[in-house]
């Protein structure tokens, strides 16, 4: 399989879009990024080093349109970096306007072919919209020489592929990228390797990308494919936030693209992985998904065989070095799964306890017999407190603390 040629793996964030049309901003009653949020995770994701921002097209209405404009200029205040702000629109001359009077220097096209648009969405045959993208696209293109244009055939993976040839070859000459939306999640890996491989043969001059829905739960893995494969430009979100399932997320597909593109890590500032997640948890009120590859969660550990290896050396069961994506300690979390080890630790490091190891042993024993007391009435740290004490043990005496000496003024 061809590696990319491309000397940079783009990064197209799409989270002031496809991100909140999420149901989670509904689940967390957020429903819509106020500005200043906007801004904030804008702040995050220019100081990871992503440079590719594509926003809603201004038509969907004024509050949209301001928050487009507020942003682009917002952003060109944070960094001299050159940034792309990418209006998603339809193949619609008004979209189009309305988008570069926002600011957008790109416009992320989009129409559909597949059987389905072509009965119930654009109601258009696949003639009728060859003939719009060719000429919308065309006039575009001869308006704005130097912009950006990127063109995609919505629900691509189930459109037959020969109507998406005929689209694309009608726009061919007029844009810079290709798109392949899996808009509703139905590919596989192979799937995605064979399209871009048709594409990179029919169309060797554009560049590809590429936006997986995550509704089989495949979204990442097909990213992988299609960057093995030669696609240049990934689209994510922050969480994989987006419409159903999501996408796959902005540190998720750094942290796995890393592992095989050792380049990413001077490309993009990986260390800001985790706290624009934390970010983002701080804005919803709620935890980062333990799905999230960039998290504490996945430097969690419950189980007491995990725990005993994790306190010896934490690469037992911990891979990955995700220290450089930010996420700096790892939680052994006392619960009804611990082993004698993390109760020996916790009662002499934490709690600061005199006990030797048999001691540990004996109360991990009568800890486990009474596990079922554990819940939202008792945490698994009272059960175990309320043994220690039981049993006699008593804390190391804590040395005063020594008062800060003062300078007297002797003259």
């Amino acid at each position: 399989m061809p590696e990319p040629t491309h000397s940079r793996i783009e990064i197209v964030d799409t989270t002031f879009r496809d991100g909140q049309q999420s149901p989670l901003l509904f689940d967390t009653e957020k429903y819509r990024f106020t500005l200043e949020e906007k801004k904030q995770l804008l702040v995050g994701l220019i100081e990871l080093g992503v440079t590719h921002f594509e926003f809603f097209s201004p038509v969907v209405g004024e509050a949209e349109a301001e928050d487009v404009r507020e942003l682009i200029a917002h952003a060109r205040t944070l960094t001299d970096k050159p940034l792309r702000f990418l209006g998603h629109c339809r193949t619609n001359p008004l979209d189009i306007e309305k988008a570069l009077e926002a600011g957008c220097n790109g416009l992320n096209l989009y129409l559909g072919v597949s059987p389905l648009a072509q009965q119930y969405n654009a109601q258009k045959s696949l003639e009728e919209s060859v003939t719009l993208a060719r000429e919308v696209i065309r006039a575009t293109r001869q308006a704005y020489p130097d912009l950006y244009i990127r063109f995609s055939a919505e629900d691509a993976f189930r459109t037959p592929l020969e109507d998406v040839f005929c689209l694309y070859d009608a726009v061919y000459p007029y844009v810079n990228t290709l798109g392949m939306p899996d808009t509703v999640g139905i590919a596989e890996p192979e799937d995605v390797v064979a399209v871009v491989t048709r594409l990179q043969e029919r169309y060797p001059t554009v560049s590809l990308e590429c936006h997986f829905h995550n509704d089989r739960g495949l979204a990442l893995a097909n990213v992988n494919a299609a960057v093995r494969a030669g696609v240049r430009y990934v689209d994510a979100s922050i969480w994989g936030l987006a419409e159903r399932s999501g996408i796959p997320s902005v540190t998720g597909v750094l942290f796995n693209l890393s592992k095989r593109y050792p380049e990413i890590a001077s490309q993009y500032n990986l260390s800001q992985c985790y706290p624009l997640n934390v970010l983002m948890a701080s804005i919803l009120g709620t935890l980062v998904p333990y799905t999230e590859p960039v998290s504490l969660t996945n430097r969690t550990h419950t189980a007491g065989v995990h725990q005993k290896a994790v306190l010896n050396e934490k690469k037992v069961y911990e891979a990955h070095s995700l220290h450089d994506f930010g996420v700096d300690k790892n939680q052994l979390l006392l619960g009804p799964l611990s082993g004698w080890h993390l109760i020996y630790y916790y009662l002499k490091e934490v709690e600061n306890f005199v006990i030797s190891k048999e001691q540990a042993r004996l109360i991990a024993q009568e800890f486990k017999a009474r596990t079922a007391e554990i819940g939202r009435s008792k945490k698994p740290e009272e059960l175990l407190l309320e043994i220690a004490e039981v049993q006699g043990l008593s804390r190391h005496t804590l040395p005063e603390e020594v008062p800060n000496a003062r300078l007297e003024n002797l003259d």
